[in-house]
């Protein structure tokens, strides 16, 4: 009963989950739904909040400063993508209750991800993330895109779930043990068994985080599925697995730093630079913001190299202005719409300021602050990750990481230039929509004035990395 009250925000989650399905079932009224889910995450951020931090079930469980942010951050995600889905779920066909019923569940999952201190309990929360991503992809039964992406995200998550099985088997038999913990006093340094069940666990988890060469599923996934899932996985699900990597290779293997330090060193480079060149030739906004996402994570992935307290302090920052501009973005593409119909193209913004002028100088900032351009959040997100590349003596990780930079800015200022210079087409109607309103105005004026007041958010990440130093 002791371990029981300490879980009390999952349980609740899981009830609500429960609560909410068979709610569904007989009073067919999905925005009520959609509004319990809301207030039910919303309760959870406040259990979480008052969650009183202790190792449970074995120190195979553990709540702390660090799962405590993360859980936030993934509740954030998962809010904005449920008022998301309030304004389109009609005209995207996805007018389902199970819509917020399968966020929630995905939620749960991402919230024992980032609690795991045992390899089971980390399966756990992943699969039951990804089983929910899995159906949530190809929701939209009426679109041949959403069902693509819905089986190719099916086959290869199957295949990083194996990969990451296999990896769990080698670790617990060269360990003999799967809590982290206890693999970190258990195993034999100089065990080439080991080293393989890092690597294959390190492909499962970087399938998760869409980190190259692990990312072949991202663009057709962004692109087919429906507008507020994308936002979803863009947010949510990349947080809470830059989370759960953390937890396992510090915990596990901080003194094997110098062998699984490489590997995020190749990925990182390499999600980068792919991005910041493939990105280029992308016509669709969607699928340009997934090779975004994944050239983001290699910037993140680069706090992760560090092995230091400055590196994980500086991912934490990087992950919170992260979740803030892809939330404006994400509000914008929802609102490329005219007389009930959706666009993609970036073409379609061709000439907005002219209708949009206030809301375009705000896409514009945004564009900017992906960019990395000061004074924006961008900026510093990226300032903080490099100066802690820096003080590791990884200056050859910071010099790829600025030459991606300069690239990828190319992509994100052509879209200004479409913005302002093309020719103006007809008036998009979605950007009037209140609910977008709420989110699109807080998340842009938060990134954009930043720089005025960055210290709650510096406090926030050195919080939460008391777990490890």
């Amino acid at each position: 009963m002791e371990n029981i009250l300490h879980i009390i925000p999952e349980i609740f989650i899981f009830c609500s989950a429960l609560i909410l399905l068979i709610l569904g079932l007989f009073i067919k009224n999905i925005k009520l739904i959609n509004n319990l889910t809301i207030l039910s995450l919303l309760i959870a951020v406040a259990l979480v909040i008052n969650q009183p931090y202790q190792s449970i079930y074995l120190n195979s469980y553990v709540i702390d400063e660090f799962s405590s942010l993360f859980k936030i951050m993934i509740f954030i995600g998962s809010i904005v993508t449920l008022v998301m889905f309030v304004s389109s779920r009609e005209d995207l066909h996805i007018n389902l209750y199970e819509f917020p019923i399968l966020i929630l569940l995905s939620t749960l999952g991402m919230m024992v991800m980032v609690s795991a201190n045992d390899l089971l309990a980390m399966f756990i929360g992943l699969e039951l993330q990804s089983l929910s991503l899995y159906v949530l992809a190809a929701l939209n039964r009426n679109s041949l895109l959403s069902s693509e992406a819905g089986i190719k995200y099916f086959i290869l998550g199957a295949l990083s779930s194996g990969l990451l099985l296999f990896g769990i088997s080698y670790i617990y038999g060269f360990s003999g043990n799967t809590n982290f913990n206890l693999i970190a006093v258990n195993y034999n340094s100089e065990s080439l068994g080991l080293l393989i069940g890092i690597v294959f666990v390190l492909a499962g988890l970087a399938f998760k985080v869409s980190a190259v060469p692990f990312h072949m599923w991202t663009p057709d996934v962004y692109q087919g599925a429906p507008t507020p899932i994308t936002a979803f996985f863009a947010l949510a699900p990349k947080i809470a697995a830059m989370g759960l990597l953390v937890r396992f290779l510090f915990n596990s293997f901080g003194e094997l730093y110098l062998d699984w330090q490489q590997i995020i060193f190749f990925i990182s480079i390499a999600s980068m630079m792919l991005a910041a060149f493939a990105a280029i030739a992308q016509t669709n906004i969607k699928r340009l913001m997934a090779y975004s996402s994944i050239g983001h994570i290699g910037y993140a992935l680069i706090g992760v190299a560090c092995v230091s307290s400055e590196g994980l302090r500086s991912l934490l920052i990087y992950l919170m202005i992260y979740l803030v501009m892809n939330i404006s973005v994400f509000t914008v593409i929802l609102s490329l719409k005219r007389n009930d119909a959706y666009f993609e193209n970036i073409s379609d913004l061709s000439g907005m300021y002219k209708n949009h002028p206030f809301t375009t100088i705000l896409v514009a900032l945004m564009m900017f602050s992906l960019a990395g351009i000061p004074p924006l959040a961008g900026f510093f997100g990226k300032f903080y990750i490099f100066v802690a590349a820096l003080e590791s003596n990884m200056v050859f990780l910071a010099v790829i990481g600025i030459i991606a930079s300069v690239i990828s800015a190319f992509y994100y200022l052509r879209i200004v230039k479409i913005m302002y210079f093309d020719e103006p087409k007809e008036e998009f109607d979605g950007v009037n929509v209140r609910s977008l309103q709420v989110l699109f105005y807080p998340s842009s004026f938060l990134v954009i004035l930043f720089f005025i007041y960055p210290a709650p958010i510096i406090q926030l990440s050195e919080y939460a990395i008391k777990s490890f130093y």
